[in-house]
Parts: structure tokens; C-alpha cells; sequence
């Protein structure tokens, strides 16, 4: 089935797919602001609280393994119902729940229904339009998701001034209503009749198989490690900003909002380096980037000011955009006849593998400027492996390729 033949459904269906990837960046950032608030209801420490995005996280990456395989087997259309239908109704526990446990269970849930909504999204996308096309369209509905960090921190503060903190879930909760309504009446199943269905459940053979080429965990690990510090930041800047140094609900919106924005602008100047230079300058750019960061983190973080945290933040969006956009191309380069599962792996890495790094860091007793820099500095490795021997076999140089 090829929707784009009628332009106007190819207009929905891009409205459809944006739609779908919105869920996961939406139940991360929106209720960032009343994590102080969260912690004073529960009683709790604060990285009680920060456990509900990492929660969310791994089950994110975890779900890509089985929601994949599941799109294949039986189509775009159930598995994005399916994952609406579990968001929805995990949004609901969470807006119920007494104990922050019952609160993490729903969130755990809340993961596997975002990630089969966005994986639903991009099988269609690859479904639907040409490969010259298709790369576009990822491109808007990446651009989609960049500017949700901008924009549901605002509605989440207003959302917890006028209503309290568990007016976010419920808000995510008639999101999926809504979204549930437009998928339901307009989404035609998009799933190519002529697909072999016969390998497109979980094969540990062909996940090993991928597990078991260097140049792949070598590009994942750093993926993971880049997005460890992103979440470190999501996680720990609520605690840090309004309850150690007195910022207010707006004052932390402006802030996030700020490095949201340079987030997008990251995002768009890294294919175009990677133009210019190759992956491989790319990826050599963003690491030293990210150690830079994490020294100048290291440097300030005695200063107890809202901007001597946020500087080197600023710093590490680029080097998190120009470190994933040129190690997860390269990750997957070795699997033209496996990309669907080498794509489940690394998203399992790049989620699961980061939430659960993060989560255990957390858990060292150090503060969040000093959990910041440790973050940035594990990259330290990835930078002497690819200036290594080893690196220059598993990331050639442009001309070498």
C-alpha cells in the first residue's frame, strides 16, 4: 500500500506519524517541573523520584526487541493501538497511584506503549514513502520530537500550579485518548502484503549475531554513554536547579527551554558536519566536546549558580548530537540484511543500557554537577579507542571508506 499517491494522505498520514512519536518525549518532559513536588508527596528521596524517567527509559529500549518483530508480524495499525491503549491506561495508574512503587510499576508500562506508538511511526514511514523520501520524513518527525523538550515543560508547570503534579499524567492520559480517536478513524494499515513474516519474531540467533561484531558495540556503547549524559541531565536538573538553588517553576522552564532550543540547532548543524568532514571527524568533534563539557562541569561545579551549571550543559547538547548522529549510522553500517534488528539492539543500548547506567550512578551519593562531569568523562575511553588501531578499523576514515 502506498499512501502518497493522493497528497492529501500523505499530509495525514505525516500528521499521524507525528502524532505517534510524540508519546515518548511527552511523558519524559512534561512533568519535569513538579519532580520537587513529587518528592515532597511521597516522602521520598529525590532519586526515588528520578527512578521514573529511568524506569521509563529502560522499558523504552527493552520494548523495541518484541514491538518490532510484533509491527512485522501483524501490521503498523495494531501495535500503534496497542501501545496507545497501554500509555493510556498507565498514564491512569500513575494519576492514582498512593505509593511512588505503584507510581514506578506504571511508568515501567507507560514505556513499552511509547515504544510501540514510535516504532509504529517509523515502519510506517519506511512503509509508505521512497527511501529518499522516507529519510525526510524521519527527519520531521525527529524534528517532531526535539521541540517537545521546548514545550511540555510550560504546559507542565502550568498543568501543576493550577492543578498539582498528577494533572500531568492525566493529561497524558487524554493525549492518548484523543490520539487513540485519530489513529482509530484515520490510520490505514500501511504493512506491504508481500512482507515474509517468517523470521520477523525474536531470534537469538540473529541478535547474536549483531552482539558479536565489534564495530557495532563499539558505536552502541558510545550512543549509550551520550545519552546517559542527557538523562543524567533530564533527571537530576529539576532537583538541582529548583530545590538546591532556589529556581522557580519558570525560571527551570527557561532554563530547559534554552538548551532545548540549542538541542534543535545541535540536531540540524550535525548532518551537516558530517557532510563536510565524514562521521569520523563527527564523532572525534562530539566526543572532545563532551569532555570538554565534562571538565568545565568539574571546574564550576562549586559555584552554586543556575548558570554554572547549565554552561556546560549547553556544551554537551552539541556533543551529544554530533556523538549519536555519526555513531548510530556507523553502528548500523555493518547490517544491510539485519537492520531491523541491529535498530532493536541499539535502541536497546541507547534507552535501556543509558537508563540503567544512570540509575545506578545516581545511587553513588554525589551531587548533580559532580554526577554531570562522571557522566561526560566515561567518554574519555571512547576517544583513545578511536584514535586506536582498533578504532581506525572499525570507524575508517572517510577516505579509507
Amino acid at each position: 500500500m502506498n499512501t502518497t499517491n493522493n497528497p492529501q494522505t500523505g499530509t495525514r498520514l505525516v500528521a499521524l506519524m507525528v502524532t505517534l512519536v510524540l508519546f515518548s518525549p511527552l511523558a519524559i518532559d512534561i512533568y519535569l517541573p513538579a519532580m520537587p513536588a513529587m518528592a515532597d508527596a511521597f516522602a521520598v528521596d529525590s532519586t526515588r523520584v528520578q527512578d521514573t524517567i529511568t524506569w521509563f527509559m529502560f522499558s523504552l529500549g527493552l520494548g523495541q526487541l518484541l514491538a518490532g518483530p510484533l509491527a512485522d508480524r501483524f501490521g503498523r495499525r495494531p501495535i500503534a493501538l496497542g501501545g496507545i491503549t497501554i500509555y493510556a491506561l498507565s498514564a491512569a495508574l500513575a494519576y492514582t497511584a498512593e505509593t511512588l512503587d505503584l507510581l514506578l510499576v506504571a511508568r515501567f508500562l507507560q514505556g513499552f506503549g511509547a515504544c510501540a506508538t514510535s516504532v509504529a511511526a517509523f515502519a510506517a514511514v519506511r512503509d509508505s514513502f521512497g527511501p529518499e523520501r522516507s529519510g525526510r520524513m524521519i527527519s520531521y518527525l525527529n524534528g517532531a520530537i526535539c521541540f517537545i523538550p521546548a514545550l511540555a515543560p510550560l504546559l507542565g508547570t502550568w498543568l501543576t500550579h493550577q492543578f498539582g503534579w498528577r494533572a500531568n499524567f492525566s493529561f497524558m492520559a487524554g493525549f492518548a485518548l484523543v490520539a487513540g480517536l485519530f489513529v482509530m478513524t484515520c490510520f490505514r494499515e500501511t504493512h506491504p502484503q508481500d512482507t515474509d513474516v517468517q523470521g520477523s519474531m525474536i531470534s537469538l540467533s540473529r541478535y547474536m549475531s549483531v552482539l558479536r561484531e565489534p564495530t557495532f558495540l563499539f558505536h552502541a556503547t558510545l550512543c549509550m554513554l551520550a545519552m546517559a549524559v542527557i538523562l543524567a541531565y533530564v533527571t537530576s536538573a529539576p532537583m538541582w536547579l529548583m530545590v538546591e538553588l532556589g529556581q522557580d517553576m519558570n525560571q527551570f522552564t527557561v532554563w530547559f527551554g534554552i538548551n532545548a532550543a540549542l538541542n534543535i540547532l545541535a540536531c540540524m548543524v550535525a548532518p551537516k558536519y558530517i557532510d563536510r568532514f565524514g562521521s569520523r571527524k563527527t564523532l572525534s568533534t562530539g566526543l572532545i566536546i563532551l569532555l570538554v563539557a565534562g571538565v568545565t562541569m568539574m571546574l564550576l561545579g562549586h559555584i552554586a549558580q543556575a548558570w554554572a551549571f547549565m554552561v556546560p550543559i549547553f556544551m554537551s547538547s552539541f556533543g551529544f548530537a554530533f556523538v549519536l548522529g555519526s555513531a548510530a549510522c556507523k553502528a548500523l553500517a555493518p547490517f544491510g540484511d539485519r537492520a531491523g534488528t541491529a535498530a532493536a539492539l541499539l535502541g536497546l543500548f541507547q534507552m535501556s543500557g543509558a537508563g540503567l547506567m544512570v540509575s545506578l550512578t545516581q545511587r553513588l551519593g554525589l551531587n548533580p554537577p559532580s554526577l554531570m562531569t562522571l557522566q561526560m568523562l566515561l567518554l574519555l575511553p571512547g576517544i583513545l579507542i578511536l584514535w586506536s588501531k582498533y578504532g581506525l578499523r572499525w570507524h575508517a576514515p572517510a577516505a579509507a571508506n
